[in-house]
């Protein structure tokens, strides 16, 4: 699938079959999460594959109830370690690189699953200290994103986006 195709094709998915997911197709999301850029090269992310439906539960109840959370086979946590991009960078780094890195990372994976017929949703509505208390995170680490990961049963038509001419501004 060429780029351009998964970037328009994208689209939130919150309604998933329950066929699992191979561990080698996971796999390459990650490794398509790694290759994202980042300032600096500090790679400040870190991320958990969570399958365990107990813990499922427990990030679906701490992202204000979105049931689709659990019902994905598979999450990935896609988190960032501030301290890591701010040993270079500072608060620039600590308050905003490392939040595009894994801005990017998210993006990559959720295309790049687009190209595996897998669907995905960006959840960023949760309660930070309880999914860090779930996932039993060390100080400093701080979930970015979580990702609902499977096979579509139902894809979301999307939102109209406004047109380029009401965000673009050329200065020639």
């Amino acid at each position: 699938m060429e780029i351009l195709e998964a970037i328009n094709s994208r689209k939130s998915v919150r309604k998933f079959k329950p066929d699992s997911i191979i561990d080698e197709n996971i796999q390459k999301l990650l490794d398509a999460a790694i290759k994202a850029p980042t300032a600096g090269n500090a790679q400040p992310w870190y991320f958990y594959v969570i399958k365990d439906k107990s813990i499922k539960d427990a990030l679906s109840a701490a992202s204000l109830g979105q049931k689709f959370v659990n019902d994905a086979p598979v999450v990935i946590a896609v988190c960032v370690d501030p301290e890591v991009s701010a040993a270079k960078y500072g608060d620039r780094g600590r308050y905003l690189y490392c939040i595009q890195d894994s801005a990017a990372a998210v993006e990559n994976i959720m295309l790049a699953a687009v190209s595996m017929d897998l669907g995905t949703c960006w959840v960023g509505a949760f309660e930070e200290e309880k999914v860090k208390q779930v996932l039993n995170m060390p100080a400093g680490r701080r979930p970015a994103a979580l990702i609902p990961l499977g096979y579509p049963e139902k894809i979301d038509e999307g939102f109209k986006r406004k047109p380029l001419n009401e965000v673009v501004e050329y200065k020639n």
